[in-house]
Formats: structure tokens, C-alpha cells, sequence
């Protein structure tokens, strides 16, 4: 019997897409001999040291602890950062995700916590290791929790590896303190405190052994904060918000005197020299562009050699050695998914380290395309569609598939969600709806007031510009989100009725009253920096508005006719589990169809391998019942 090859053709392992990536990061030591990998076989992460050039010479079995990321510290010593989701007896309020530090020596194969030892300290870190080398030895200064009288105060610390000798170096103040910055030779030199209360940031600059305030502002979202160093890597540069919420990069010199980087120098990302601190140049993503500014021009035509021997696929830094020799870079294809790079350029030649997603290639990634349409008000929505593998892109299912933030972005690139929908069978919209970011200002502040409104419509405007043109039947139509995303599929179901199918809903907020009580209490019931953003993206003048009460899904359970799917994890430490638990109830109260799936440790963003396959099973069985892709 004859078929098709598009018939006969088995659909791919759901597997390749939901797995954890098969390489999660890559970073290469200061001396470019060796390089750190941190790898996953199933819920199992791995951590080895290759020789560049080939060959293992150490290997770390890390199992299912959430190893976030590695940092050397000279070429003998790798940091190990990692997290857990746990209440700390003593202190008050709910679970949270508290990091760690490791410092693992390579010569001799231990693992040392960096605080564990320390009297009257958590062996926690609330920042990451700031890395000096010495006379030649490495140190670590890193920010952790000193208690004095049951009260915990931001402490630096000081951690000679070589010598396992650790001290307290500086005392922040109490509750204030935002963040140090640290010269080439060890010495704290600024510090960035926050007022959440008052909202207010100040910067203090440390000159004859003395801290004096050199600067401070009103600033109630706390958008302000140290960025490292500046162009000669002794200035201290801080990121700013000006009046029009423009970010800029200011220089703070050690007498107290300033200077703005250029209007025109716009990043969003920051590249230092790791030796003497001073700030390179940066990235930004600006459309589906990523562009990446070097102040130095020699600097900027090597970059742009190195991007442009990868042709059209999207090049970002990932590490490089001290003498910027040799560059790790992540290449995301169009046609083969991301994979690691090693370009030496002394060699003049460039190695593939291996895929970030293993079964990812040419014939399991569907097209993408970049759009553009109108939202009913006439704002222009930018966004992604990802078209199913050989079908013809006409009246096809549709999986509208908002981001979360809300003020993130969808990127181009390969995104392991929407290839999954995409291989069942469906389209799949990404919209960039208002409010996200990487569209200047005014777009994001055209978000404000806009949560299960406008917000809202610009998902199911794009829906009916699809429909106009052919490609998508409007009857089939379900909504898949995360996070911020996935109020945006209860809202769909309550807010924006007779657009969708079904909603689902990955560790979405469904009662927004419930939700800003909870950040109130995590800030012991003062008010915060992100208890004011929250409100501002609401539309909300308090806790108590009852404007909330119109656009939370939960409050609006009885008007849902559609099947919602509901999936949660119990560590979430972002979106608390009684979000869902609360939507699901409302549901059930109001006799509506509902399925809530708990996912057992696991958190908000999805780290562990077998419950992210887990979520990817649920959500595409869920909308294939409901929205059938044939």
C-alpha cells in the first residue's frame, strides 16, 4: 500500500524537545586550555573538563541537583553555582529558591562550599561570585547572610581558594544593601543600596577607608543598580533609568563625578575584560536582530569575523579565554537548532562542541516566520509563527503561545516549545504583545493598566489577522501559556470569550488580590519594588482596588466554556502552587471542566528533566483531545 511520506512518517519523540538540553552551558577557562561543560542525560546533569582540543581529564556526576551555572576562578578552580527550593528554619515566610556556591578544585577533585563553615552565616549567596585573581591566587567575593542577634545583615565575604581562607569583609546596611563592586585588587569600592519602602537608591563610594553617598534618586521600581566597571575599569558604572525610562550607563569616577555612556549606546547586555574589569562593549536585541558593540574597532571587526563565519545563523558570546583568543560562541540555526562553537582564532578555525538540543537537525525543526499585524487599536504587534513541517500553511490548527513577563520577548531562534506543538500538527503564534520589551518605551508602557485588556486582544487580534489571510481556521484555536503566559490562557477563557477551544495554563496567576498579598508578606508586609510593578502593569491604585477582582480568571471561573488544563509545580517559588490550586477550585465550585496536574519538585522554571517531559506529554495530549490537529 502507497502513502505519503508526510502520512508515513512517524511523529517525533516529544523527547527531543522537551528533554532538559543536552548541553546547558559552556564556558572555557581564563587560559584557554579547558573548558567546563554542564551536560543532562534525562534528569541527570553532568559536569566534565575537557582538554580543549580534545579529551575528558575530570568528570562530575551532579545527579538532580540544579546546577545553574559554573564560573572559573583561575585555571585550577571552577565554581559551581546551584540552587534548592527549601524554608530556612528561623526565618519567616514561605519556601524560596536560595543559591549556592561550590568551589570545586580540579588538581584535586573536592568540593568545597564557600560558606558552609561560617559562623552565625547562611551557606547561602544572594549574588553572584565576583572573581580576582591575586598574586596569582584566586579569590572569591561573594555577598551572603550574616546574622547578628537573629537579625540577618548582607555580608561580604572574602574567600582565598588556594588557601581555604574566608573573612568578613564588609557589613552592609541593615536591610538596604543592593550590591558591592570589588577593584582588581580586592578592595570594595562601591556600594548600591535600596530603600524598597521609600523606593529611593543611593550609591556610596568607599575613598580613604571611608563610605560617603555620592549619589541617590527616587527610582520605585528599583531600576537602578551597579553594573560593574566602567570604560577604564576603575569608574564605577551603574545602570539608570532616566525620567523618560530610557536605560542609561553612567560613570561614577572615585571622587564622586560622573559621566553618561552615549544616548546612542544601547545595550542590553554588558561584555568586561575579565583581567582588568573595564567595561568592553555589549549586546542587544533589537527586533530579530542581536547586535553586538565592541568601543574598541579592532575589537568590533574580530566579532564581526567570528559572526560572519557562521553565515546567517544567530551568533552570541558565551565565554572567552582572558586574551579573547579563543570564543565559545552558541550558533542558533534556522535549519539544525543551537549548537556550542570553539572559534581560535590564532588557528583561524572553528570547532563544533555539540547540540544544545540532541535530536534536533533538519528534519525535525519546522519554519519559522517573523510577522507583523494590527492590533485593533492600530498598534503594529510583532511576533512568530511557527508553521507544521510539510503542510501547506493554510486553515491549519492554531496554538497561541504568549510569553511571560509580561515584560519579556519572544527572540527568533529555536524555541523548544513551540517546535513541539508545531510537530503534532499545529501553528503556533508567539505574539510580542504590548508591553514586552525590546520595542522601546512607549511599548511598554502601552502595557500599564493593560492586564486581561489590551494585553489581551493583541493575542486574538493576531489570531484574526491569521484567519484573514487563509492560514489558520479560526475554529480551531487553543491557548498555551507560562507564567504571565499562562494567565493569558485563563484570561482567554474568561476575558477574551469565543476566540479559543481550550486553555492551558503552566503556572499561571489567577487571582491577582492573592497574588500581590503574597509578595506584600515575602517583604514582611512593607511595600517593594515589585509589588509597585506589579501594580502599575494591573492597572491597580492597591491591594485592596476591586478593579482586580474584574480581570483575575479565578474571580470569573463561572463564565469559562471551554476545557482549561491546569499544570503546576510544588516548588514554584514565583507563581505559589495555590494560584492553580485556586483556579481549580473556582472551576470545580462553578461546575466547569477542569484537569490540574501537580508536578512534584519542581519549580518555575521547569528544571528538571523528567517533570518538563512531563508537562510537554500533558499539554499536547490536552490539546489534542480538545483541538484535534487533523
Amino acid at each position: 500500500m502507497l502513502c505519503t511520506p508526510a502520512l508515513a512518517a512517524d511523529k517525533p519523540s516529544l523527547a527531543i524537545y522537551g528533554a532538559l538540553p543536552n548541553i546547558e552551558e559552556v564556558k572555557i577557562s581564563p587560559d584557554g586550555a579547558k573548558l567546563a561543560v554542564i551536560a543532562t542525560d534525562g534528569d541527570q546533569r553532568f559536569l566534565s573538563i575537557r582538554q580543549v582540543g580534545g579529551g575528558v581529564l575530570k568528570g562530575i556526576i551532579v545527579g538532580s541537583t540544579k546546577l545553574r551555572g559554573v564560573e572559573w576562578a583561575g585555571p585550577n578552580h571552577l565554581l559551581l553555582i546551584t540552587s534548592r527550593t527549601t524554608e530556612v528554619f528561623g526565618l519567616q515566610g514561605p519556601a524560596r529558591e536560595y543559591m549556592m556556591a561550590t568551589d570545586y578544585n580540579i588538581a584535586t577533585g573536592k568540593q568545597t562550599p564557600l560558606l558552609k563553615d561560617q559562623p552565625d552565616a547562611m551557606n547561602v549567596i544572594i549574588s553572584w561570585p565576583m572573581v580576582r585573581m591575586i598574586d596569582n591566587e584566586a579569590v572569591v567575593f561573594v555577598e551572603g547572610v550574616h546574622f547578628v542577634e537573629q537579625r540577618g545583615r548582607d555580608m561580604l565575604y572574602r574567600i582565598n581558594l588556594d588557601k581555604r581562607a574566608t573573612r568578613m569583609l564588609d557589613f552592609g546596611a541593615q536591610e538596604d544593601t543592593d550590591g558591592w563592586l570589588v577593584d582588581a585588587a580586592g578592595a570594595p569600592v562601591a556600594q548600591s543600596l535600596y530603600d524598597e519602602r521609600n523606593g529611593r537608591w543611593s550609591l556610596k563610594i568607599k575613598t580613604n577607608g571611608a563610605w560617603r553617598k555620592v549619589d541617590e534618586a527616587v527610582t520605585p521600581m528599583g531600576s537602578y543598580g551597579l553594573s560593574g566597571f566602567g570604560r577604564d575599569g576603575q569608574s564605577i558604572l551603574v545602570w539608570r533609568t532616566d525620567e523618560e525610562n530610557n536605560d542609561l550607563l553612567r560613570e561614577y569616577r572615585l571622587d564622586g563625578g560622573h559621566q553618561d555612556l552615549p544616548k546612542d549606546v544601547s545595550l542590553s547586555g554588558l561584555i568586561h575584560d575579565p583581567d582588568t574589569l573595564a567595561l568592553l562593549g555589549g549586546y542587544k536585541l533589537s527586533g530579530d536582530d542581536l547586535h553586538y558593540t565592541f568601543f574598541d574597532p579592532k575589537a568590533q571587526k574580530t566579532w564581526n569575523m567570528v559572526a560572519k563565519a557562521f553565515g546567517d545563523d544567530r551568533v552570541s558570546l558565551a565565554s572567552w579565554s582572558r586574551d579573547r583568543r579563543k570564543v565559545v560562541v552558541l550558533v542558533d540555526s534556522k535549519t539544525d537548532g543551537p549548537d556550542y562553537a570553539l572559534v581560535d582564532l590564532d588557528a583561524r578555525k572553528a570547532e563544533f562542541l555539540g547540540s544544545v538540543y540532541r535530536g534536533v537537525n533538519a528534519d525535525t525543526i519546522s519554519p519559522v516566520r517573523s510577522i507583523k499585524y494590527k492590533a485593533a487599536d492600530g498598534l503594529e504587534i510583532s511576533g512568530y509563527l511557527t508553521l507544521p513541517k510539510g503542510r501547506d500553511p493554510k486553515n491549519l490548527p492554531l496554538i497561541v503561545l504568549p510569553h511571560g513577563g509580561p515584560e519579556g520577548r519572544d527572540e527568533p531562534g529555536f524555541n523548544w516549545w513551540s517546535q513541539a506543538l508545531a510537530s503534532r500538527g499545529y501553528a503556533v503564534l508567539r505574539p510580542n504583545f504590548r508591553g514586552s520589551e525590546g520595542f522601546g518605551w512607549d511599548f511598554v508602557k502601552a502595557g500599564f493598566g493593560e492586564w486581561g485588556k489590551k494585553m489581551q486582544t493583541d493575542l486574538s487580534d493576531g489570531v484574526r489577522d491569521l484567519a484573514r489571510q487563509g492560514v489558520v481556521d479560526p475554529k480551531r484555536v487553543c491557548i498555551v501559556g507560562a507564567s504571565y503566559g499562562g494567565y493569558a490562557a485563563l484570561a482567554g477563557a474568561t476575558l477574551d470569550r469565543g476566540v479559543y477551544r481550550c486553555a492551558v495554563s503552566v503556572a499561571g496567576p489567577s487571582d491577582l488580590k492573592k497574588m500581590l498579598q503574597t509578595v506584600r508578606d515575602a517583604h514582611n508586609g512593607d511595600m517593594s519594588a515589585t509589588q509597585r510593578y506589579w501594580l502599575r502593569f494591573m492597572g491597580a491604585d492597591g491591594i485592596k482596588d476591586p478593579d482586580l477582582i474584574a480581570i483575575s480568571p479565578a474571580k470569573l471561573a463561572a463564565k469559562i466554556d471551554i476545557p482549561v488544563l491546569l499544570i503546576h509545580g510544588k516548588d514554584d517559588t514565583v507563581v505559589r502552587y495555590d494560584q492553580s490550586q485556586a483556579m481549580a477550585d473556582a472551576l470545580k465550585k462553578a461546575g466547569k471542566p477542569v484537569e490540574f496536574v501537580t508536578l512534584d519538585g519542581e519549580d518555575h522554571w521547569l528544571s528538571r528533566g523528567a517533570t518538563r517531559l512531563k508537562m510537554l506529554t500533558e499539554v499536547i495530549a490536552f490539546v489534542e483531545r480538545n483541538n484535534p490537529p487533523d
